[in-house]
């Protein structure tokens, strides 16, 4: 049984109350992949006999699934500044991965703070990509402890020194703010540390945000491992390996949580972070597209919800969602106040997972500043495109996607009010935002001519 008492009477009766019967707030456990394909988890119907991923897939059936989940961004960073604000990353001037190099908003409160402010113990394993200066370390930013890289893109899997081998200034690895000297295979170093940190922090509440760097490349992973596959492509190959190392890791977070007791009352996200990357012959059937597009390739997600304490097993949610939703549910989880002056966007899902409401999001956006967007309401998705090369207009498109998940049949011609609706609102939308710094993008807003021309003296 659980009591439900205000804070002040659980304190002013805590010696007469067995301490059993004091409800604990849940541990929040965020497990973020990274450019891992739609069809890239052995539980999707449209999976390859070389993706064997039953850790992963166990999760996803011990909770709520969600079968038409959307991360806020096509590209890595995006994400995460939504995940840890709750927001729009476009909110915070987070359009693009680059970007990030600047840090994300000093101003916003970012996930770990709150749960910092409530007792928590708070820990980032992974990969950062939020911010590369000391002010911007997870450290800085809410986090008890951080162990990884601070970004950008993939890290080597085996150079885990203090300079990475890529990318001197971003890619050394680091335990809180100092540079170190690391052996071993990220993956399984992820793995590692996440394990100790929860023994660790076993008798508090805590937040554990782990961030694999896997599946994004490069293509590695240790030799014997790869030589177990046979795809037809060498780099298939070092791919599913590499999903083994990460499928295993994952599972060895579930079993820690397990055998102390913490897995029955901790609210665990499993997800990735973009479409899988065509570079990596990630597989996203059957989307069109992959990581970097506009298309449902570019943004779906498989993402799953577990607390076992409260979720029912096998619970399937067919509702639109998106990554900032993770935040104001893991605050409704912990009985925490969702600040609506700070986290206007995500939502909280446990009504959707609770079966007492289907509806959540008006509509969603994906729009990276630089001219391409899609916006999604009620079923229809409009994109805008590429400029095409003879016209130099862009090229809108329109998908009823009950009907075609994987955007072939382009419905604008006889749909143009939905269009114009769509366009409409994607416009009041993006006035909303903070205005992105077209003089980081590589080329001028095609929605905004004026963006990114040099102004005169």
């Amino acid at each position: 049984m659980n009591l439900k008492l205000p804070h002040l009477l659980v304190l002013g009766c805590i010696a007469l109350i067995p301490v059993t019967l004091i409800s604990k707030p849940p541990n929040i456990v965020i497990l973020l992949t990274d450019d891992q394909g739609y069809a890239d988890l052995s539980l999707s119907p449209h999976s390859r006999p070389e993706v064997k991923t039953p850790r992963m897939d166990q999760l996803l059936l011990d909770g709520a699934r969600f079968t038409k989940a959307h991360t806020n961004g096509a590209t890595c960073a995006p994400t995460r500044a939504a995940i840890m604000t709750g927001n729009y990353q476009q909110r915070h001037g987070i359009y693009h991965t680059p970007d990030t190099r600047n840090g994300l908003d000093a101003e916003a409160k970012l996930m770990p703070e709150y749960f910092k402010d409530a007792g928590y113990a708070t820990a980032c394993i992974g990969k950062w990509h939020l911010g590369l200066t000391p002010e911007f370390n997870p450290v800085n930013r809410g986090f008890d402890y951080f162990y990884g890289f601070l970004g950008h893109g993939g890290h080597d899997y085996f150079d885990l020194g203090p300079v990475g081998s890529r990318d001197e200034e971003f890619n050394g690895m680091k335990r809180n703010l100092e540079p170190i000297n690391d052996e071993g295979y990220l993956t399984t170093r992820i793995g590692d540390e996440s394990v100790a940190w929860i023994e660790q922090n076993k008798e508090s509440p805590f937040f554990l945000y782990v961030c694999f760097n896997a599946v994004h490349s490069p293509a590695q992973a240790p030799a014997e491992d790869i030589a177990k596959y046979n795809t037809g492509s060498e780099k298939r190959d070092k791919l599913a390996a590499m999903l083994d190392h990460l499928d295993l890791n994952i599972g060895r977070i579930v079993d820690t949580l397990k055998a102390n007791g913490l897995y029955e009352n901790t609210l665990i996200y499993l997800l990735t972070d973009n479409g899988g990357a065509a570079g990596m012959e990630a597989d996203n059937t059957p989307l069109r597209g992959a990581k970097g597009s506009i298309w449902e390739g570019g943004h779906r997600t498989f993402f799953g919800v577990t607390w076992k304490d409260r979720i029912k097993p096998g619970t399937v949610v067919d509702t639109s969602v998106m990554s900032f939703d993770i935040l104001p549910t893991a605050l409704a989880a912990a009985k925490l106040p969702i600040p609506t002056d700070r986290i206007k966007d995500g939502k909280n899902l446990l009504p959707l997972i609770e079966g007492k409401t289907e509806t959540h999001h008006d509509f969603l956006v994906w729009y990276n500043g630089r001219g391409p967007f899609a916006i999604y309401k009620d079923g229809w998705k409009l994109t805008r495109d590429k400029p095409n090369r003879k016209s130099k207009t862009p090229v809108d498109s329109l998908f009823y996607l009950p009907d075609d998940e994987s955007e072939e049949n382009d419905l604008i011609a006889s749909n143009p009010e939905k269009a114009t609706e769509l366009l409409d609102l994607f416009t009041a939308w993006k006035g909303e935002m903070k205005p992105f710094n077209a003089q980081q993008a590589k080329f001028a807003d095609f929605n905004n001519p004026s963006a990114g021309k040099k102004q005169k003296k």
